[in-house]
């Protein structure tokens, strides 16, 4: 038995299917041109702030630092890899989209203790992949500049929030999620220690204005993708 399908139903059939992928594919790209550029507006205006608070706290001959606006931390730069990325209070999706974020109960650079930021491995720390043990970090805020020094990198499981407790030392944890190239919800996250190594300038209380501020159970959860 011979089973012929008419050809013009078929052709008419392919012929939407090809125009809905079309019309996806604009959809996608557009979105992801939309995420793009809201993030690199978002690190323009937040770098020309602070850029005008670290003028201003270098004209002030005496009084408190110029307190940062809107939970802006400060920049975070490793010149070997090129990165260069704004620091903001809080690791909410909307923050991570747009900038690294400080995680919410750990130490602020110049302080005594472990300062925690998070970032997006498909975004601003997938440069973390080719960072290597002793390379420079710096970290620029309105209250000092502190440079840092990696002195470990290793893997951990998404439950494992014990790299962010205090620390008798002044260091730095990067956290993202791990592997760089997983497709989804990566399953680890990749972890930088560095310590500090040098500092300008002088930290104070945090006088800056907090978002919501999420536990180290966001960590967890694969809020740093």
């Amino acid at each position: 038995m011979r089973l012929v399908v008419a050809k013009g139903p078929l052709r008419r059939v392919l012929k939407w299917t090809q125009r809905a992928l079309v019309a996806c594919a604009v959809v996608l790209l557009g979105y992801c041109g939309f995420v793009l550029a809201d993030a690199w507006i978002f690190q323009r205006r937040e770098g020309r702030d602070l850029d005008r608070l670290v003028r201003e706290r270098r004209a002030a001959s005496e009084g408190a630092p110029a307190a940062a606006a809107d939970g802006l931390i400060g920049r975070l730069e490793i010149p070997r890899l090129l990165l260069s990325t704004v620091v903001v209070e809080g690791i909410d999706t909307t923050t991570l989209k747009r900038a690294v974020g400080h995680i919410p109960g750990t130490a602020l650079p110049g302080q005594p203790g472990n300062v925690g930021v998070a970032g997006h491995r498909d975004t601003f720390f997938r440069p973390l992949k080719d960072l290597r043990i002793k390379d420079e970090i710096q970290f620029s805020t309105p209250r000092g500049n502190f440079k840092y020094e990696v002195e470990s990198l290793r893997v951990v499981n998404p439950d494992n929030v014990g790299v962010l407790a205090p620390s008798g030392e002044n260091v730095l944890t990067m956290v993202t999620c791990y592997p760089f190239n997983y497709v989804g919800a990566a399953p680890k996250r990749w972890i930088v220690r560095a310590r500090q190594v040098a500092s300008q300038g002088s930290a104070s209380p945090r006088t800056f204005a907090q978002r919501a501020s999420p536990t180290f159970d966001s960590l967890a959860s694969g809020t740093p993708r």
